[in-house]
């Protein structure tokens, strides 16, 4: 429920935020609102908008959707080796040192988040922690700081704004044409299409249209855990990178929740298409085969 209602009003906030920025922009650049060029400038707003501020509050949201305790002094010896792992990978990956915390979940799991790649946050689950062995653990330290190291959390902020941009667009565009044809032919028979039907038809074709977008989006979520994979090797060490994966095929199904769904070590196994993380298999073979 918590995490239902900071989800509902972070997006209420962000709705009323992008509604005063877009006014701002149409007055200052003086751009027809009823015009293609206003419907694109509304769309942009929107879609990189929406993005660019979940990017900005991904730390602030992550560490209160999943009450993560960020170690400020450690208090113990896993806290201190988690701060020092972090640490040295992030002094060779070349990136300003991430904070570093912890959340309570039994799941094998972890995620990097924030706004740049020397403002970030590391994040491992206490199940992780109790499950996996310290070489397994680092190598998934390793693949969260490779994340951070690679700009991934910008990139796919890029992608999705650009994503969203479209649907919206051409949701509206296709929208127009279909309302402005059955209006017509209402309008011959003395009827009218009103506005509401306009809306569900917009919400519909965003759905689908959504649906379709997403496989991109999650096509380029793939190669980017590939990458990570990659990047932990090379910090961690490959055999530890296969065995923390290896160990991660052997436990059950877990997944993030929203946008850090892309950015943890471990995702859910369902279609392909629609996943952001590549099977475990596919990922552990990757690995194997390079030299």
């Amino acid at each position: 429920m918590k995490r239902i209602l900071l989800f509902i009003a972070t997006n209420l906030a962000v709705v009323l935020v992008l509604g005063v920025v877009l006014n701002i922009v149409f007055s200052m650049l003086g751009i027809d609102r009823s015009s293609v060029g206003g419907l694109l400038v509304f769309c942009a707003v929107f879609g990189f908008g929406g993005s660019t501020i979940s990017l900005l509050i991904s730390k602030w949201m992550a560490k209160r959707a999943y009450s993560v305790q960020v170690i400020e002094q450690p208090r113990n010896e896993m806290e201190h080796w988690l701060m020092t792992t972090v640490a040295r990978q992030a002094q060779q990956a070349g990136i300003g040192m991430p904070e570093v915390g912890v959340y309570d979940s039994p799941d094998m799991n972890a995620f990097a988040t924030g706004p740049s790649r020397n403002n970030a946050l590391v994040a491992v689950s206490t199940g992780l922690m109790y499950s996996m062995s310290r070489d397994e653990a680092e190598a998934v330290l390793a693949h969260e700081v490779s994340h951070v190291a690679n700009g991934d959390m910008v990139t796919l902020t890029l992608i999705q704004g650009v994503v969203n941009t479209f649907v919206m667009f051409f949701a509206r565009i296709v929208a127009n044409i279909i309302s402005g044809f059955f209006s017509n032919n209402e309008e011959e028979e003395g009827g009218g299409m009103g506005g509401l039907a306009y809306f569900a038809i917009v919400m519909v074709l965003e759905l689908a249209f959504g649906v379709l977008a997403s496989i991109i989006v999650m096509w380029f979520s793939r190669q980017r855990e590939y990458r990570a994979d990659e990047g932990g090797a090379r910090l961690a060490g490959k055999e530890k990178m296969i065995a923390a994966l290896e160990r991660l095929r052997r436990g059950p199904e877990v997944e993030l929740e929203g946008s850090l769904a892309a950015f943890g070590i471990n995702g859910k196994r369902h279609s392909e298409l629609f996943m952001s993380h590549p099977p475990l298999e596919k990922r552990i073979q990757s690995l194997r085969e390079q030299r």
